[in-house]
């Protein structure tokens, strides 16, 4: 089997020209044309056998032939690639304009006519895949002419498209294909793998008289500016018969009563026509099929528009008309009125109708059987039509035969709408607002008759409506009208009832219009928008309360007190109207703020104390500030202070602060009251008694210690000279609290104020010390005590408070309510005791 086919293979070395392997797919038109000086584009695709192969040689051979002997291709290389896969772009003639993977187009420019013969393109792919393709090119001297296709057939009234072709198209060289006839020409270009060409459609209507005529194509060189080439073909367009009338005589006008004859002529018919006939006005003359057509005598009824006709395969065909004008003198006239009836103030035109030919040439114009002199024109025209037009019209009318006859008369009827349309007021004036009023519409004359009235009331215009009209409490003084209507309503002049009325639309205008301040200027105006009578007067109130009489109200510096609500009025002789109210509100800082306090005349402790800060101010107070007598903020906010329970210890003045958004005030302080309840007076009272007991003991025991005082003192002499003993009382003071000044002062009455009694007891007790000194000489009175003597003093001191004569007053001068004590300083020579004499004291207070 394989002997067999490589027999084949000998047999057929064609085949070894083409193929070395497996076959390759490639796409390219067969032939390409062109001549000499031009370039050939050569559209082409491949695609070689098996997946992911690339093209890695080109060879462009022209003319070429197989050697059987080195089993490759010779002839003249064009084109080639010397590396792998490197495609030069350009090689003298030849540009390739492909790739590596699937195209391979190329463009060869110029072009001679050496260049007809065979291109081969010896492809070479990675895997050493080869392929031999043959492409055919023809190159003649001069440019080969066009080729025109028709359709088979072409009727007249057609649309044709015309091609023409041309096997050629390079975008190197530019060509133009035109056309020697008019009408819509497309070029179109075709450069793919199928087909390189150039077409030309033209698409034109085809006439009768396209028959027979020529129909060329050129090739026209734009650069040179010179045609190429040319194709001509011959058009055959079938169409109906074109027929001609020719009339004598030849203007086919005649005078009633004489002949006339007619030829039908056939001026083209393609395919041949059947037969003809006559056609007068579009109708058919049935008796008449002869190309001849006379007309012996002839009438005024024969004037018209005569045709001649003939049929063919295709269709009829029919000829212009001969219009044949019969003249006659002008027949008997009438008049025709446009528009008719007519309305007073509108053109009307009057057309005087006469049948005539020639047409008359002049015309007499009568009114009521009367001559209207200067009217001669076909038309009267009257441009403003009035009532005394109206009336009976006739004309007469007249040409270059010969005058006509007067006809019969038209009436020109001239409509107008109402005239002197007025409104009567039936009431006796004045009218005032409230009463009833009666009006008529009436009026002079009308064509047609009047059939009804309409009122036009400020504007709302009320149709169907009797001559009358009553109006009700009338509440306005307004403009009024009415119309008496036939075909158009005429309306009467405007009548002002003049209705008597109170002021209208009273209001109050301030200025200046934003918020207004204390202290600002502020004027208050009383305006209103209509009053009848004019005369008017205007008064003012606040709050109800009458104020005072004028226009403008006016406030120099405007305070708080003036705020409220003003009414403004303004009567006349009809009535008065008061406006609404404005509010005027004055904007201030708080003011007048004082505390009130609850209950008014003090509150007994452990009952509830209630302080309320209260002021005036505009916006109202937002925020609160309490303050004690010592001026320190209690840090409470709100307006009233809530003492729950309350205690002598609250007693004081207290003050407050309020703030709005124009500023802040404080009060004036207000004092607290707070009494002593039954069970303190009761024990205070107890605690007096036992206070008045006790500086009685005291004082009688102040009187025996100043005696044993003086009867010591009397005995020791000098003693504490010669035993160094000595002392000094000191009495320290407790300052008290400094009251607060002014208001803010308090306090409450104490029936018995308290007493301090101080006191001391001093020990002088017998030591070493005591002994003679030596040398001295020992007092004879100190040698006669007893060693078991009491040597105690006791000094005591009762200080009695000072108090105010009144309740919640605090003396001006602080009493001395400290402790008082005694301090024992031993003084003298010798060794002192090794238990310091102690210094008993007390304090009594209640």
């Amino acid at each position: 089997m394989h002997l067999l086919g490589l027999s084949l293979l000998l047999l057929v070395p064609e085949y070894l020209a083409f193929a070395d392997s497996a076959s390759w797919t490639v796409n390219h038109p067969k032939t390409l044309y062109a001549w000499n000086g031009t370039c050939i584009w050569i559209p082409c695709s491949y695609k070689i056998p098996g997946t992911g192969h690339t093209l890695e040689n080109l060879t462009v051979y022209h003319n070429f032939e197989y050697d059987k002997r080195t089993r490759d291709y010779t002839g003249t290389v064009l084109y080639k690639n010397q590396k792998a896969k490197e495609f030069p772009s350009r090689q003298e003639r030849v540009q390739f304009l492909g790739n590596d993977r699937n195209n391979c187009t190329l463009l060869i420019s110029p072009v001679n006519v050496n260049d007809t013969g065979k291109l081969g393109l010896r492809m070479t792919s990675v895997d050493n895949n080869k392929w031999l393709e043959a492409i055919s090119l023809n190159v003649s001297e001069r440019a080969p002419p066009p080729l025109i296709q028709l359709p088979s057939e072409i009727q007249e009234l057609q649309e044709v498209t015309a091609s023409c072709f041309l096997n050629f198209s390079c975008s190197g060289y530019k060509i133009h294909l035109q056309w020697s006839l008019e009408g819509h020409a497309n070029t179109l270009t075709f450069l793919n793998v199928e087909s390189v060409s150039t077409e030309s459609r033209l698409t034109f209507r085809a006439q009768w008289i396209h028959h027979g005529k020529n129909l060329t194509c050129q090739l026209w060189d734009p650069t040179q500016q010179q045609v190429l080439s040319e194709e001509t073909v011959g058009l055959d367009v079938k169409h109906t018969p074109k027929l001609e009338v020719q009339v004598s005589p030849r203007e086919a006008t005649i005078r009633e009563g004489e002949s006339v004859t007619m030829t039908c002529q056939v001026i083209s018919s393609h395919p041949e026509y059947w037969h003809v006939w006559w056609l007068k006005d579009g109708t058919l003359l049935s008796r008449e099929r002869t190309f001849s057509l006379t007309l012996p005598r002839v009438t005024r009824q024969m004037s018209g528009k005569y045709q001649c006709q003939a049929q063919n395969a295709i269709g009829s065909g029919i000829s212009e008309g001969v219009d044949l004008k019969v003249h006659y003198a002008p027949e008997s006239s009438r008049v025709q009125i446009f528009p008719s009836p007519a309305k007073e103030g509108d053109k009307v035109q009057l057309i005087c109708l006469s049948q005539a030919n020639p047409l008359p040439t002049n015309y007499t114009w009568y009114y009521n059987g009367l001559e209207v002199p200067g009217r001669t024109n076909e038309n009267f025209e009257i441009p403003k039509v009035l009532i005394r037009h109206a009336g009976r019209y006739s004309c007469l009318a007249e040409n270059s035969l010969g005058p006509g006859r007067v006809g019969e008369e038209a009436e020109l009827v001239v409509q107008y709408p109402p005239q002197e349309v007025i409104t009567v007021i039936q009431n006796s004036a004045p009218i005032r607002e409230g009463d009833s009023v009666s009006l008529y519409c009436t009026y002079n004359s009308s064509n047609p008759r009047v059939t009804h009235y309409s009122w036009n009331i400020v504007g709302f215009r009320d149709h169907l409506q009797p001559a009358w009209l009553m109006i009700q409490k009338v509440a306005w003084n307004r403009a009024i009208q009415c119309s008496a209507c036939n075909k158009w309503c005429s309306w009467s002049p405007s009548v002002n009832l003049d209705v008597h009325y109170a002021p209208k639309d009273v209001r109050v205008l301030i200025s200046p219009p934003t918020e207004i301040h204390s202290g600002y200027r502020v004027l208050l105006q009383c305006d209103f928008s209509s009053s009848r009578p004019t005369d008017v007067h205007f008064f003012w109130k606040k709050n109800g309360i009458p104020l005072k009489e004028g226009r403008d109200l006016r406030f120099e510096a405007i305070t708080p007190e003036d705020a409220g609500s003003y009414h403004c009025l303004v009567n006349n002789s009809i009535g008065q109207t008061t406006s609404q109210a404005w509010e005027l509100r004055v904007l201030y800082a708080p003011r007048g703020l004082h505390v009130s306090i609850s209950p008014k005349d003090g509150v007994v402790e452990g009952k509830t104390a209630v302080l309320s800060c209260e002021g005036d101010a505009n916006p109202p107070i937002f925020q609160y500030t309490w303050f004690d007598w010592n001026n320190q903020d209690i840090h409470h906010y709100h307006q009233t202070l809530k003492l729950d329970p309350v205690t002598v210890q609250h007693s004081g003045a207290y003050w407050c602060q309020g703030v709005n958004q124009l500023g802040r005030n404080h009060s004036p302080p207000s004092t607290l009251t707070v009494h002593y309840s039954a069970a303190t007076i009761s024990r205070r009272a107890a605690m007096g008694v036992g206070f008045f007991l006790a500086i009685l003991l005291l004082a009688i025991w102040g009187v025996k210690l100043r005696q044993t005082w003086k009867r010591i003192r009397s005995q020791q002499g000098f003693q504490e000279n010669s035993n160094g003993q000595s002392f000094f009382v000191r009495n320290i003071k407790a300052r008290r609290t400094p009251q607060a000044e002014g208001p803010h002062s308090l306090g409450c009455y104490n029936p018995v104020m308290e007493d301090t009694i101080s006191y001391a007891t001093l020990h002088f007790p017998l030591s070493e010390t005591n002994a003679q000194r030596p040398g001295g000489a020992r007092n004879p009175e100190a040698r006669g005590l007893s060693p078991n003597r009491d040597d105690t003093v006791t000094y005591s001191v009762v200080q009695r408070r000072q108090v105010g004569d009144y309740e919640n007053v605090t003396p001006e001068v602080l009493e001395d309510e400290g402790i008082h004590y005694s301090e024992l300083i031993h003084f003298g020579v010798g060794e002192r005791p090794v238990t310091p004499e102690g210094v008993d004291y007390v304090t009594l207070k209640h």
